[in-house]
């Protein structure tokens, strides 16, 4: 048996496979078998199509124009007559085009960014509100997140729905909360030392930063408070969520969402399966597709995720594109959940590029970068066109015990990142060696791909 309040003691626990004292927030739920997890789904799927349907004017043109109503759902396999929903339907229905209640019933509203075009607005009722914060605190307790714990929220606390979501969720959980907001990495570093944080909420990138910082300053992080990192907003590769663990000494789990669906909430990562994250399926009906074709797959094969929130009351979205491409198992884990796992999401069907002909993966480059000694997690990905061909180039940024004063050292470790890319890509790419810190940090989400190619 273990604490999981002591620092590293769930780590250690996860190495020898014994997960009984980290506690399940909705055991009737998140272990139950899959003959009841679908009867809940199809329950409340029936009754959020007829919802739809009846409140909001653009869905039951939809439905009628593909000759379908709510009564044609009599199993979950039915779902599949149901038109998608992409994110170009809540753009056309800007603001409020989509709301299947009146405004006097929003208790909150956010959008996304917006910055290529009309953002993405979603309201939630009071009803949403829990739905909501029952997601957080589960992924949090998967993580080891315990009440009493003093969570700080390296999130900005605009629009975005990252900081809002898990704030509510922890602090419903029983954490205290420390909204300290992005930016001014210093004072982060401050608060953790002089608040006693155990929980750090941000983006992986950041949360690296952050620990980089705190090396430069001297700071202590194996004696430190902090213990786990409740990671989102960008995917958090192995090797980076590895370097994190190692060097800030606490446990890091990523969650999964997205704005049009609800939010952070979706999924998240258990202590037992590193590379999966459990479902909220009660929330939650998954579908995998081709997303050349549409049709759905089955469980065990990749493709793009789509989602159906169950009990959306605000803004209900049916059968939604998210573009992110993973594939979903629903064998038990070893954590002791039987909600489905989807694997952690590494790259999307829209953010593929097309270099002469060849379709490459920004988490192609990742891969490849972390598997060579003396290369930080940080890179960037640059696409041009010269005389009429597209040209990469991958800025990879160097540790500072793999740089050289000989030229032709340095030339050969290029020439070797290059040809380790190339036999992945299947397409050459010009590398670029940047020194330890060349590559900028953000406080957001951090931007791999830069293209420049007229569009």
């Amino acid at each position: 048996m273990f604490d999981p309040k002591v620092k590293g003691a769930a780590l250690q626990a996860a190495a020898r496979g014994d997960f009984s004292s980290l506690p399940i927030f909705r055991p009737e739920i998140e272990c139950a078998d899959r003959l009841t997890i679908e009867r809940i789904q199809l329950e409340k799927l029936q009754a959020q199509v007829a919802w739809a349907y009846n409140r909001v004017p653009w869905y039951q043109k939809k439905m009628d124009d593909a000759g379908v109503s709510p009564s044609d759902i009599k199993t979950l396999r039915d779902v599949t007559k149901l038109p998608f929903t992409d994110k170009t339907a809540l753009r056309d229905t800007f603001p409020f085009g989509l709301f299947a209640v009146p405004l006097e019933e929003v208790e909150e509203l956010h959008a996304s960014s917006g910055t290529t075009g009309k953002p993405i607005v979603v309201g939630y009722t009071k009803q949403d509100m829990d739905t909501w914060a029952d997601c957080i605190m589960r992924l949090a307790q998967m993580a080891g997140v315990v009440p009493g714990d003093r969570a700080q929220m390296a999130f900005g606390y605009g629009m975005f729905t990252g900081g809002f979501g898990l704030h509510y969720g922890l602090q419903r959980l029983g954490c205290m909360m420390i909204p300290a907001g992005s930016g001014n990495t210093e004072r982060h570093i401050d608060m953790i030392h002089d608040y006693g944080t155990t929980v750090l909420v941000a983006t992986p990138s950041y949360a690296m930063h952050i620990c980089e910082v705190g090396e430069q300053l001297g700071f202590d992080w194996e004696s430190s408070t902090l213990r786990v990192g409740l990671f989102g907003g960008e995917p958090c590769p192995p090797a980076l969520k590895a370097e994190i663990e190692s060097r800030m000494h606490i446990v890091c789990t990523d969650n999964y969402g997205l704005t049009e669906v609800n939010g952070p909430g979706v999924s998240g990562e258990c202590l037992a399966s590193r590379d999966m994250q459990h479902i909220a399926e009660d929330h939650y009906l998954w579908e995998i597709i081709d997303p050349e074709t549409g049709e759905q797959l089955p469980a065990g094969e990749e493709g793009e995720l789509v989602l159906t929130p169950l009990d959306k009351q605000a803004i209900p979205v049916l059968r939604y594109r998210t573009h992110d491409l993973t594939r979903v198992v629903t064998e038990p884990c070893a954590c002791g959940r039987t909600l489905a796992r989807m694997q952690k999401v590494r790259s999307r069907s829209d953010d593929m590029l097309i270099i002469r002909g060849t379709n490459v993966f920004p988490s192609q480059v990742e891969d490849v970068l972390s598997g060579i000694e003396g290369v930080t997690t940080h890179y960037k990905i640059l696409v041009e066109t010269q005389n009429g061909m597209d040209k990469m180039t991958v800025l990879t940024e160097l540790k500072p015990e793999a740089f050289s004063d000989s030229f032709d050292e340095m030339n050969k470790f290029r020439s070797n990142v290059e040809d380790k890319l190339r036999s992945v890509l299947q397409v050459s790419a010009k590398v670029k060696l940047v020194e330890p810190g060349g590559i900028e940090r953000t406080t957001g989400k951090s931007k791999h791909v830069e293209d420049r190619r007229a569009k």
